[in-house]
């Protein structure tokens, strides 16, 4: 089965609902296999004997693969079909996932995770690209709302939940879980999943507002970098406050709920003022992370500050991609392709440089490189009032 141009323009929710859950299923799979090093960090090095700090590049090496690929691989792939193209990222999420569930050394993880990297590059950008061909264009807004809720189900239960396994019953079981789920959400795509017309690229390209897209990508990645200074490391920094392993996932799972208060507060004021939205988010992220810094390592502190940290940044990828499609410098799905690039090179750079301040500062030191970042991030905001405007 296949919908074409026509039929989407008239097909509701209720008939793409299968569909896009499917998509939704997808993304949770997609953000659990990224995420779900740092829940495990600890377990993983001490099985192949290699420090924390190696072990936390693990998350960077998988964000070196999105930000080099994202956006050639979606120029690239642009005339391949759609579904089947979808399903073979959701296959490679298979393949990744059980050559870290079987490795026998650490290389093979790098592998897996290279494998991975690579899958995740292109996954966002065909979701982006999909999901509006499935319904009619005034329904578009809600259908990307179902098919991306995925990526806070897998932040608040699938990395908590599998840490939680992993915790319980050793760290290569998460893994191979995943890759079950992956082979069952590849089935299931491929039963309800409907083939798209393949058209060409549309996205408006408008002189003068390249720089805006510049001023949205740069302030991405500047805040991703602050953030996984410290969050790439976050268990060591809960287990450093007295927070015993076992607890480790459901600490993350809570986090995680936080988070959705801030994807709803993001969802909501984005449509009203990204421009006081974006600030007021960053400066809440910046402030609770200064909070950690000077409670740590007194465990209530850290616990609370965490939370609201968790929080706050839960709404700050919807701010990004929002604010880089509304800069019509390039198609949603171009644009959509920049922020996943530039998040993960702060993803990469963040696991990378708080890698280093571990090995040669401590981990009390984080939380204050985290800030400065940040704060670059947010000031790029404050001076791109057309990149991040009053009015949508």
């Amino acid at each position: 089965m296949s919908v074409t141009i026509d039929q989407a323009a008239t097909r509701g929710l209720r008939d793409a609902l299968p569909a896009l859950l499917s998509l939704a299923l997808a993304s949770c799979l997609a953000v659990t296999t990224e995420m779900l090093p740092v829940g495990l960090l600890p377990d993983l090095g001490a099985a192949f004997g290699v420090s924390d700090a190696t072990t936390g590049l693990l998350v960077g090496l998988y964000a070196v693969m999105v930000a080099v690929f994202a956006v050639p691989l979606t120029m690239v792939t642009s005339r391949f079909a759609r579904k089947p193209l979808l399903m073979a990222t959701v296959a490679g999420y298979a393949v990744s996932n059980a050559a870290v569930a079987l490795a026998p050394s650490f290389a093979v993880v790098a592998a897996g995770r290279t494998v991975g990297g690579l899958t995740h590059a292109l996954f966002f950008s065909l979701l982006i690209g999909y999901t509006p061909r499935l319904v009619s264009r005034a329904l578009v807004g809600r259908a990307l709302a179902i098919a991306g809720c995925g990526v806070s189900a897998g932040l608040v239960l699938g990395v908590p939940l599998l840490t939680s396994l992993g915790a319980a019953t050793g760290w290569r079981t998460p893994f191979a879980a995943l890759a079950v789920a992956a082979v069952g959400t590849l089935a299931w795509i491929g039963a309800v999943l409907p083939g798209v017309a393949n058209t060409s690229e549309t996205g408006a390209r408008e002189p003068g507002r390249r720089g805006r897209l510049v001023a949205v990508s740069a302030s991405n990645m500047l805040v991703f970098i602050g953030h996984f200074t410290a969050y790439t490391f976050i268990s060591l920094l809960l287990i450093g406050s007295g927070v015993d392993a076992a607890f480790i996932g459901p600490i993350l799972l809570g986090c995680g709920a936080c988070g959705l208060i801030g994807l709803w507060y993001a969802g909501r004021g984005l449509d009203r003022n990204p421009r006081r939205t974006t600030l007021i988010i960053l400066c809440v992220t910046m402030i609770a992370v200064a909070v950690l810094g000077v409670a740590w390592p007194v465990m209530a502190g850290v616990l609370a500050a965490t939370a609201i940290w968790c929080g706050a940044f839960g709404g700050v990828p919807s701010l990004y991609q929002a604010c880089a499609v509304r800069t019509h410098a390039v198609s949603p799905e171009r644009a959509g392709a920049w922020v996943n690039a530039t998040s993960n090179v702060g993803i990469a750079g963040g696991s990378a440089i708080g890698a280093a301040l571990l090995e040669t500062a401590g981990l009390g030191v984080l939380p204050w490189v985290a800030i400065a970042l940040i704060g670059a991030g947010t000031a790029v905001v404050a001076l791109s009032r057309n990149a991040f405007p009053a009015q949508p």
